[in-house]
């Protein structure tokens, strides 16, 4: 297997991109391509005494700027370490593709370069999220802010496939984002929506609203872009929020820190389940082969769980699955 990933992808690039490479080809038995500046690849890894025994290099001339339209990385953005290595994904060069670039061109990437699966009508950004007990998928959480009903049916099918073949869990219960748990609320999307999804081939369990989502009541929940992301963002601000206040008013002075003292494996144990890092990025659902997004200011650690992460991907056949779904909804309407 084959990983291809964005060697100048990311705040932290290239050193932590190749840090975690290196610890994925000598923990995972993956082959891991970094695609980039050759000779600033190697420069990077000499000068930090890595060694790069076991990666492949793919040349790329140039790096594609977080600030730059999305739309340009086709053509004006060509040789980027982006779009080189999505192209490579796409001629059977490799097998997934990671990168923590820009989040809109590697969506404009996997769309037009690496190619969505026949019949998927968008590509989706699903990323992970913990709960009180376990993670779900959150799909759309900003890739299309105006959504078809039927566009929520292939984003639930697609979570659904992605939870069962690579995070194990039989029959994943699949939701609905809305604004009340009854199934006569939102608008005509979700009412439309909901009216389909109950005839989909996946284990739909109703709405959810947004107050229940950290308390593990779903595996996949679906959403339009617009209202995925703001429940993204908010989601990740509250943690953040939660986590200041902690310091700030809990543990502060002395009597605070001998209380911190006392709960310090709690303490860790909430901020392991906090992590993005242990989970990896969010994936790129609807195109031809894994694309995982990693987080922009992703550490050594983060780049090797998305490497491990896109494995996952292709050892579970997750695509297979989804191309099989598409298929068959294809023979129906024949």
């Amino acid at each position: 297997m084959n990983i291809l990933i964005d060697a100048f992808g990311g705040d932290n690039a290239p050193l932590e991109v190749i840090q975690g490479a290196v610890r994925a080809v000598q923990e995972l038995g993956v082959t891991v391509t970094l695609v980039g500046a050759e000779n600033q690849i190697r420069q990077c890894a000499e000068e930090h005494h890595l060694s790069l025994d076991g990666l492949q290099i793919l040349h790329a001339p140039a790096v594609f700027d977080i600030h730059e339209e999305p739309s340009t990385l086709l053509k004006q953005h060509a040789d980027s370490s982006m779009a080189v290595g999505m192209q490579a994904l796409h001629d059977g060069n490799g097998d997934a593709f990671v990168s923590a670039g820009s989040t809109g061109a590697l969506l404009m990437g996997a769309t037009f370069l690496v190619k969505r699966i026949r019949g998927v009508k968008r590509a989706a950004l699903a990323p992970i999220l913990p709960t009180a007990t376990t993670p779900f998928m959150l799909l759309d959480a900003g890739a299309n802010n105006d959504c078809r009903p039927e566009m929520l049916v292939q984003f639930a099918v697609m979570g659904s496939a992605y939870m069962e073949r690579v995070m194990g869990i039989p029959q994943p219960k699949v939701k609905l984002l809305n604004v009340g748990a009854e199934e006569t609320k939102g608008r005509e999307l979700d009412l439309e929506a909901y009216r389909l999804l109950e005839q989909a081939p996946v284990h739909f369990c109703g709405n959810v609203e947004a107050r229940e989502l950290p308390f593990g009541v779903a595996d996949v929940v679906v959403a339009d872009g617009f209202t995925g992301n703001i429940a993204l963002k908010l989601y990740e601000g509250m943690g953040k929020f939660m986590g200041s206040q902690l310091k700030e008013n809990i543990f502060a002075g002395a009597n605070g820190k001998l209380s911190a003292l006392l709960v310090l494996p709690k303490i860790k144990a909430l901020t392991k389940k906090m992590d993005y890092k242990a989970v990896g990025g969010a994936m790129m659902l609807g195109v031809q082969k894994p694309v995982v997004k990693a987080h922009g200011s992703s550490d050594a650690t983060a780049f090797f769980n998305a490497i491990r992460q896109a494995r996952d991907c292709v050892a579970g056949d997750m695509i297979a699955a989804m191309t099989k779904f598409m298929q068959q909804e294809q023979v129906k309407k024949a």
